[in-house]
């Protein structure tokens, strides 16, 4: 029972609805040489990371033992990465609970947090924001690569408390091996993966290495590529309710004499199999250097991130009216105006963690990072507009000593973001986003009471530099918790917060049309500060040999800010504005796993997921692009070479739906998963074959603005190979 058990403290106890992962028993020790070294890395990794009570991995603040204050949480770690690996963070992560997708494109999806998206997630790398422009828009990619990240860390709920008023509906941190915190016993230490699907033709590969120089001194390469083609459907490209309108736009066309033109309405109407305009090719190039000095490290890192991807056009808009009248799967004909994005973007990151002894405060962290971002969004092949964004963002904190009963720290960050954009579609206008904020969190007792506190303050300055408006926020938000800790490996708690968010350069100044999104965006310069109460209650723990993890959370917002359609056009555009008013947020998500049966040698586990989120207007109506019911059962046969996977992904329709938005019918994903790890003494070698979507169904996802004319991938087979040595 102790192999299963141990499997079971890594894969579920972890973090609320993260995947299963690979066996490894992290109190075990295998006295090969070969084994020892990575070993001793997995004890440093669950130093730094912080471990509870049963050595599983959790997530947690600076000076914090957990963060209750932030209930949903949850890890992904290499081998959950491997299992859902996709180019884009928000579909690698689409199967914890109370996540979604933005689904725009194969080539953009960002996270979906409880119902929450753009402006209230922040996406960021160790601890820092991307510096891109994916907030801003849903057509924008995330400008990270998973393939070589170390781990992720999602967390749900106001994490505007930790990392800014963008984060007030979460977060999801990326950690990354750029800047090295620990010194290999190997000669180097090499991570590697490479993979192949059919429904986009997936390419990739990538590699990271560390080097030790002495003692002291470590240097870090990785790099990574990816190349997709279109992506294959199970069926119709267009929605029913979309389909039919083209129909019905041919035959009108046909009664007035327009063939051609009702021909063009037809061939688009019928598109099935594949996604026109869905490729995608990105590498990146990633440089660092650590210097660890007993318990205090720093270093620094430079990065380059480089991606083209395909824009699918919406059939039926004067934008997109050119369709794929003689496309091929692999290609677009020529003369075609097809729209698509290359994006680059240079980074450079500085990271310091220095020891400060037994004084009140037991250590320093700074964080430090620059980017400069550019991409460009073509029209065929002429250039349409080309955004611009270099930013700075810095951050320390303070950490107390774990002395008597109170731990936890206090910190500074401030973010400088210079956006300017150029061409006949710039539909915002050049503007200045100046941001300082200062953050205390506490955490007091040691007993099986504790009480969390959290308080930030945070002033923010939004300047149209060329219509000279300017917009000055200042934000307040706080939290506290309060958690009880039972004997038997059980935590319950409630979190009540109060956070606040200052409206971003987008939805102040946006006023025009925007080719890739196919929408005339028209912003507010009078937007008040969004701010919301919220209320939490959860429980976590093990029962019996089942673990579970259940949070029920409640927000109330007052002047909640929206993108919504209005129903008119706009340069052959429908009009999209900025509104405000207030909202409620309502939601459920949970897990569970527990073992069937273990015999020693195999062990038969079962995981349950779901998740349910409600959103209302102040006027009655719906909030746009919420997700549906979700629910996943899987059934998991493991043993210490082999791990056999098989789930049920269902969606519920999702009927509820704001003025002009579409509904999106149920569906169910089966999928299949083996994963085999071929060498005894070295778990570090993975191999995965799985069938994803085996029945070839099509799905929409609610939360994708294009989810009409952009379905999930159809029937997949992925191929995978990881090695970590």
């Amino acid at each position: 029972m102790k192999f299963l058990t141990s499997k079971l403290a890594i894969s579920t106890a972890l973090a609320m609805g993260a995947a299963p992962l690979a066996a490894q028993d992290i109190n075990s020790s295998d006295p090969s040489g070969s084994q020892a070294g990575e070993d001793d890395r997995l004890e440093d990794d669950l130093h730094n990371r912080q471990t509870d009570y049963q050595g599983n991995i959790i997530v947690s603040a600076s000076g914090l033992e957990q963060l209750d204050i932030l209930a949903g949480t949850s890890v992904f770690e290499a081998d959950d990465i491997q299992r859902n690996l996709n180019g884009q963070i928000g579909e690698v992560l689409a199967k914890l609970p109370g996540v979604s997708a933005t689904s725009f494109a194969p080539g953009s999806s960002r996270p979906v947090l409880r119902g929450f998206q753009g402006e209230r997630v922040r996406v960021l790398v160790d601890g820092i924001g991307t510096a891109d422009v994916s907030n801003t828009s849903v057509d924008h990619a995330t400008s990270i690569d998973p393939l070589t990240a170390e781990r992720i860390e999602v967390l749900r709920g106001p994490a505007v408390l930790l990392y800014g008023s963008q984060a007030i509906g979460g977060a999801v941190n990326v950690i990354d091996k750029r800047i090295p915190t620990r010194v290999p016993e190997e000669a180097f230490h090499l991570d590697a993966l490479v993979a192949a699907d059919t429904a986009s033709d997936l390419r990739t590969g990538g590699a990271s290495i560390d080097v030790p120089i002495g003692s002291n001194f470590v240097v870090h390469v990785d790099g990574s590529w990816r190349e997709t083609d279109n992506l294959e459907i199970g069926g119709f490209q267009l929605s029913p309710a979309l389909r039919a309108e083209l129909l019905a736009e041919a035959a009108e066309e046909e009664a007035e004499g327009e063939f051609e033109e009702a021909e063009e309405f037809r061939e688009s109407a019928d598109q099935a199999g594949f996604i026109p305009n869905t490729a995608a090719e990105t590498w990146t190039i990633n440089g660092g250097f650590g210097v660890i000095l007993g318990e205090s490290t720093f270093g620094a890192s430079i990065g380059y991130y480089d991606t083209n991807y395909g824009v699918p056009g919406r059939p039926g808009t004067e934008h997109a009216h050119e369709g794929e009248e003689g496309e091929e799967e692999g290609g677009e004909e020529e003369g075609e105006e097809i729209v698509s994005i290359d994006l680059e973007q240079f980074r450079a990151d500085f990271k310091g963690d220095i020891a400060l002894g037994d004084g009140f405060f037991s250590q320093l962290k700074l964080r430090a990072g620059y980017s400069d971002y550019t991409h460009t969004e073509f029209e065929g092949e002429e250039v349409g507009t080309v955004f611009e964004s270099n930013s700075i963002e810095t951050r320390a904190e303070l950490v107390q000593n774990e002395s008597g009963p109170s731990r936890g720290s206090i910190g500074i960050q401030y973010r400088y973001r210079d956006f300017f954009a150029e061409g006949a579609e710039a539909y915002v206008p050049p503007n200045t986003t100046d941001q300082f904020a200062v953050f205390g969190l506490q955490e007091f007792g040691t007993g099986p009471f504790q009480l969390e506190l959290a308080a930030r303050y945070e002033t923010t300055d939004v300047e149209d530099t060329v219509n000279n408006i300017a917009r000055d926020y200042d934000t307040v938000s706080g939290a506290i918790g309060l958690v009880w800790e039972g004997d038997d490996a059980l935590r319950a708690g409630v979190n009540l917060s109060r956070a606040e968010r200052a409206p971003s350069a987008e939805e102040l100044f946006s006023n025009g049309p925007h080719i890739a999104t196919q929408a005339f965006e028209i912003g507010d310069a009078d937007l008040e500060v969004e701010s919301a109460w919220g209320a939490e209650v959860f429980v976590r723990g093990t029962a019996g040999s089942a673990q579970f993890n259940l949070a029920v959370f409640q927000q109330w917002f007052d002047d909640y800010i929206y993108l919504t359609e209005t129903g008119d056009e706009e340069d052959g555009l429908p009009v999209f504005v900025y509104l405000q008013q207030d909202a409620d947020y309502f939601g459920v998500e949970g897990d569970v796993t527990f073992p069937l049966f273990d015999n020693g040698d195999f062990g038969l586990i079962t995981d349950l997921r779901a998740s349910y989120i409600k959103a209302e207007l102040g006027d009655g109506t719906n909030v746009p692009r919420i997700p549906p019911l979700e629910l996943l059962g899987a059934l998991e046969l493991q043993s210490s070479a082999f791990d056999l996977r098989g789930e049920v992904q269902w969606f519920a329709e999702q009927d509820e739906t704001a003025a002009f938005e579409t509904s999106t019918d149920d569906f169910a994903l089966v999928n299949l998963l083996v994963s085999w790890r071929p060498l005894a003494n070295r778990e570090g070698v993975t191999v995965q074959l799985a069938a994803d979507n085996i029945f070839d169904v099509v799905g929409r996802r609610h939360a994708s603005f294009t989810k009409d004319f952009v379905p999930l991938a159809g029937r997949n087979v992925r191929a995978s190979v990881r090695l970590s040595f």
